[in-house]
């Protein structure tokens, strides 16, 4: 299920949207230089140990991570290693982490947390 297919059906019962709600955002609508702000939001795909390094390198940079952990089970001796690791980084930081369902992690820098309840429920 892609993430819009996610985004639609966690609304239940509550938000009866569908997709012709929405509305496509072209980038190129858009001004491209965007001012430095400091802090980025990145996506990664946490395929290996390779992709660890990058990730924690984002956050001793002070940028947030949303990685995608679909290719690994949350049992996974692997997956377990990587957490541990990034749980580290955070502690060293000073940030957050937490596992969002079975399919990615949300990892923060220093003054960055991550709240447990979702909005509006």
């Amino acid at each position: 299920m892609g993430f819009m297919d996610r985004l639609l059906s966690e609304g239940g019962s509550r938000n009866q949207h569908t997709a012709d709600d929405y509305v496509e955002l072209d980038i190129d609508d858009f001004e491209t230089d965007v001012p430095e702000s400091g802090t980025s939001v990145h996506v990664a795909q946490l395929g290996s140990k390779q992709d660890v390094i990058i990730i924690k390198d984002a956050i001793y940079d002070g940028d947030i991570v949303i990685a995608d952990i679909t290719r690994h089970s949350t049992t996974d001796r692997t997956m377990e290693h990587i957490t541990d690791e990034l749980k580290q980084v955070v502690n060293e930081v000073g940030g957050d982490i937490v596992q969002k369902d079975d399919d990615q992690l949300i990892i923060t820098p220093s003054g960055v947390g991550i709240s447990r309840k979702k909005l509006g429920y």
